[in-house]
């Protein structure tokens, strides 16, 4: 990972356009491609960002991240502060809570909960930047990555986002690849991001892979 502290703008060219006038901020470079734009604030969430996959092209004064879209992040960078690189390593991953663990399991052996045509090829397929929960199969032949949450948020979309990026240059897998969140709500923000990333979302209720009534009792 590499972390800059710089005064900077910012201008996203794209669909919708936006402008960060000049303040010190902190750039994150991430191993699988990522640029974000972060301020001094707002928990964990940048500014702005270009997820993978993406090309960031350095020139004298100017970062340019491009991606498939042909939106641009421009960064323009008037004085650096801070310039160093870190070597992370290979995450372990989240470890999810029993719910989550027990929806993987329940899934695995139903994928066709998810979806009908879907047949399972493994478990935690490795992408080399973590685990995805679920390789599958489509009919047509393709793989699906399949993402799996108690909750979809917008978080579990950046991380889906980034699987199906690093499964899309694995030349061992069948293309196209396509990714599903599954979860057992997600938020309207997750599904419309999800969207716009081309990403499936789907909504599962646990009880009924377990084969139980429903927790809440109903008169009919």
């Amino acid at each position: 990972m590499r972390l800059v502290i710089a005064r900077c703008s910012v201008d996203y060219v794209g669909r919708l356009n936006a402008h960060l006038p000049s303040a010190v901020r902190l750039l994150l470079v991430k191993a699988d491609g990522s640029v974000s734009i972060h301020a001094d604030g707002r928990a964990y969430k940048p500014l702005n960002w270009m997820s993978p996959p993406c090309v960031l092209t350095e020139g004298e004064g100017l970062w340019r991240i491009t991606n498939k879209a042909d939106e641009s992040l421009l960064i323009t960078i008037e004085e650096v502060m801070h310039d160093s690189t870190h070597e992370l390593g290979v995450d372990p991953g989240l470890r999810k809570d029993g719910v989550e663990a027990h929806l993987q399991v329940l899934l695995a052996d139903r994928p066709d909960a998810i979806r009908e045509d879907l047949t399972l090829v493994r478990r935690e397929y490795e992408t080399g930047i973590g685990p995805v929960d679920l390789l599958c199969r489509s009919g047509d032949g393709a793989s699906v990555a399949v993402e799996i949450k108690r909750r979809g948020e917008i978080d579990g979309v950046e991380q889906l986002t980034r699987y199906v990026a690093r499964m899309v240059e694995d030349p061992g897998l069948p293309h196209p690849v396509h990714g599903i969140l599954v979860a057992q709500s997600i938020t309207p923000q997750a599904r419309l991001l999800a969207t716009d990333r081309g990403l499936a979302t789907v909504t599962v209720n646990y009880d009924a892979l377990r084969g139980l009534e429903p927790s809440i009792p109903t008169l009919f």
